[in-house]
């Protein structure tokens, strides 16, 4: 195992330096010194420049951070609960919950009311956002209540994987009967987005996440002893059924507020925890669970960063952004654990 503390401390500054970087790079350049007197309420004699700081890039930044966070923290749950490498924050279908939600509203919205939500404004992103939340939550309450029920974690991951499935298949029957703008609406939203929150959907955003995530680090200990197996977790005292629900509530609720507000990110949940492994090459949670949480942050950032780099007109979509980045880092590490288990 690697010095936790040491590598802690330089994510910690890593996340600083690309928290500024955000600030600082963008279609617009902005002076150094007008970003500096902007954030420290000196304002600037640019009106515009304020604007796209304290309107968009902070917010972007912010939304990013956290949400990276919240998403890694998730991923690693969920492989640990079902102790599958390739489990992720949408392996329950809360993900598919979410995007089924908005589908009815977004895609239901012109047919029905004459109106297409996206033409409402900021009234139609409060919709999608309350509308993905009901979404995510409705599966999770469902996965809680199947998971009392059954016993392996196999049987529960096929059975979310299958909610999963049913989502995508009604969304597919709303897209083939609704108007050509509402699913345009629908497919903006499901390519993911960090700079649709702003303003008090951000504070909002934010401070549930706040709560959240150090809620999150009380169930480390819990977490290490499923890594144990059932029969030792069982010996030392763990109930099994509560410690799995709570742990998938956990995610589950992790995954629902940053979905309602980002749309379906891809990728992060599922990369960072191996990222963070590779890094600590430790397997206590007491250590991954805080190294997690800031590699999800770099990492969002990063993408975050290259969606709207100096050259493009707009941002491209985060969920190709965080594939392109993190697949290739993801692979590196893997191949390489391969290639020190063949060494020894």
């Amino acid at each position: 195992m690697r010095n936790p503390v040491a590598l802690t401390l330089l994510q910690v500054l890593l996340l600083v330096v690309l928290f500024v970087l955000n600030l600082l790079l963008g279609t617009v350049r902005i002076p150094v010194g007008d970003i500096c007197g902007i954030l420290l309420g000196g304002g600037s004699d640019n009106e515009i420049w304020r604007n796209i700081i304290i309107n968009s890039r902070v917010p972007q930044a912010l939304t990013a951070m956290v949400a990276g966070a919240g998403l890694a923290v998730s991923g690693l749950q969920m492989q640990t609960v079902f102790r599958n490498p390739l489990a992720g924050p949408s392996v329950l279908g809360i993900s598919n919950g979410a995007s089924l939600g908005v589908a009815f509203v977004v895609l239901l919205s012109g047919s029905l009311g004459g109106v297409a939500l996206s033409r409402l404004g900021y009234l139609g992103d409060v919709a999608m956002s309350i509308a993905a939340i009901v979404g995510a939550l409705a599966v999770l309450g469902l996965i809680a209540y199947i998971s009392q029920r059954v016993r392996g974690n196999v049987t529960l991951l096929i059975i979310g994987v299958m909610i999963g499935y049913l989502a995508t298949a009604i969304i597919g029957v709303l897209k083939f009967f609704s108007a050509e703008e509402d699913v345009k609406a629908f497919v903006v939203w499901g390519l993911g987005s960090f700079a649709r929150v702003s303003g008090d959907q951000m504070i909002l955003f934010v401070t549930l996440m706040a709560i959240l995530l150090p809620l999150s680090m009380l169930l480390v200990k819990t977490m290490n002893l499923l890594l144990l197996g059932d029969s030792y977790a069982k010996n030392l005292g763990l109930n099994i059924k509560r410690s799995r629900l709570l742990v998938i509530m956990s995610s589950g609720v992790l995954v629902a507020i940053v979905t309602a507000y980002c749309g379906p990110i891809m990728f992060i949940g599922l990369a960072v925890p191996h990222l963070a492994r590779a890094l600590y090459r430790s397997s206590d949670h007491r250590i991954l669970m805080p190294g997690t949480m800031l590699a999800g942050g770099i990492l969002a950032l990063v993408c975050n960063l290259l969606a709207r780099m100096p050259g493009f007109e707009g941002a491209l979509p985060v969920n190709s952004v965080t594939a392109l980045v993190g697949a290739p880092v993801i692979a590196s590490v893997l191949f390489r654990r391969n290639r020190n288990d063949v060494q020894e």
